[in-house]
């Protein structure tokens, strides 16, 4: 079976990358691991067609080094394990994981101690979010470097790049298709490879507007036509959901909607709901849930209406943030030493802790806080939604603990 034309155009070295000029060039990170010959664990993210794949080969070509390719979800365990006995007897291999955001315990706790002890050299390669999507144990031993979508130049640089190439040997193509197939690439150089490709076999070398268009007369949706980033979509999203305009998030659900990424919308939507909405009005949350669950029982098209009953409503909810505050306060103090020994009398099976239930109201004055931050205060209730409610419990309980 020939190779797709995506593959074999694939870069050899970082020079041959398009893109992406952020991490490569003069001066440039990658570049200079290149230069400095060091490599370092790191994750790369992004939309497809972006190169990650292309800059993780690139890299490991640049530098001379001996590598293995793995898939986190189709790669089982006995593939990892070759991997890790591979390392230990060449005293280190770089390992190259696409998926790394479905990397499930096993084979994470595989590899673990044999990143953190540098003997494997990670470059693991996603679609996701890896602030969201990866485990923490794994991002924090690498490196984040986010892919920037490729504009209608750099498309048409590659486009060029194919034309020129042995792979499409005596191919007439006029300037106008070449536009289109840029503009319908949406920053995704495989789809573009992949739709010259097809066209230049379908026509016998000879390629058109009109015959590129009875190919294909609809944009790749992973970005807008007008080379918004899908990640940007997203935040639009969310912003729009914040902002309570309704009409503005049905816009950017469709767009979303469209681009079949449902697996990022529903995480989006759930983070809403608790990072935006929150105990304005609890019963989002649940709501939430119970409408993506739904939307993948049915699928599309019919999930579009589960999902926008459920948007209009988190549209036009009341919103509350403090949650997130409080939560974040709480951990400045963790991450900056405020910590403070836990008092004796809540510790386990101690003889002066006063046991709630037992009290009047189910309540009793007693500290809870280690002595040296015993009066802090990180949750500011909102005047709004259901939280008035839980401020008047707050304040009544505080009143009660003034005394302690």
């Amino acid at each position: 079976m020939d190779k797709p034309l995506a593959i074999k155009l694939r870069p050899n070295s970082l020079k041959e990358v398009i893109g992406q000029k952020h991490l490569i060039g003069k001066d440039k990170v990658l570049t200079n691991f290149v230069k400095n010959k060091k490599l370092f664990s790191m994750i790369l993210y992004g939309p497809p067609g972006l190169g990650k794949t292309s800059i993780a080969n690139a890299l490991v070509n640049d530098l001379g080094i001996r590598y293995r390719m793995l898939n986190a979800v189709s790669s089982n365990k006995k593939d990892f394990d070759v991997v890790v006995e591979e390392a230990r007897f060449y005293d280190g291999i770089v390992l190259i994981m696409d998926e790394i955001h479905r990397l499930n315990k096993d084979k994470q706790d595989l590899l673990l101690p044999n990143i953190e002890s540098g003997l494997i050299t990670l470059i693991g390669m996603t679609t996701s979010n890896p602030y969201h999507a990866i485990n923490p144990a794994i991002r924090s031993r690498c490196q984040l470097f986010e892919l920037k979508p490729l504009d209608k130049k750099e498309i048409k640089e590659g486009i060029q790049r194919a034309i020129q190439s042995e792979y499409l040997k005596n191919i007439q193509i006029d300037e106008e298709a070449i536009e289109y197939i840029a503009s319908v690439s949406a920053s995704d150089l495989r789809y573009a490879y992949n739709l010259l490709e097809v066209a230049y076999y379908s026509f016998n070398k000879k390629i058109t507007l009109e015959q590129i268009k009875s190919i294909n007369n609809t944009t790749n949706f992973f970005h807008d036509k007008n080379e918004d980033g899908y990640y940007e979509v997203l935040s639009a999203f969310q912003k729009s959901i914040r902002g309570s305009d309704v009409n503005a998030s049905l816009h950017y659900l469709a767009r979303l909607l469209e681009a079949g990424d449902l697996e990022s919308l529903f995480r989006r939507m759930s983070v809403i709901a608790y990072e935006d909405i929150s105990l304005a009005n609890p019963a989002i949350g649940p709501r939430v849930d119970s409408a993506i669950r739904l939307s993948e029982r049915v699928g599309m098209p019919e999930a579009r209406i589960i999902l926008a009953n459920v948007v209009i409503e988190m549209a036009l909810s009341p919103k509350s943030n403090s949650a997130v505050v409080a939560i974040d306060k709480a951990l400045e103090d963790i991450r900056t030493g405020k910590c403070g020994r836990v008092p004796k009398h809540i510790v386990n099976h101690n003889p002066e802790y006063k046991y709630p239930h037992n009290y009047k109201g189910h309540y009793v004055k007693q500290q809870y806080l280690p002595d040296n931050i015993k009066n802090k205060k990180y949750y500011i209730p909102n005047d709004i939604g259901y939280e008035i409610n839980i401020k008047n419990i707050y304040e009544r309980i505080e009143k009660l603990k003034k005394d302690l």
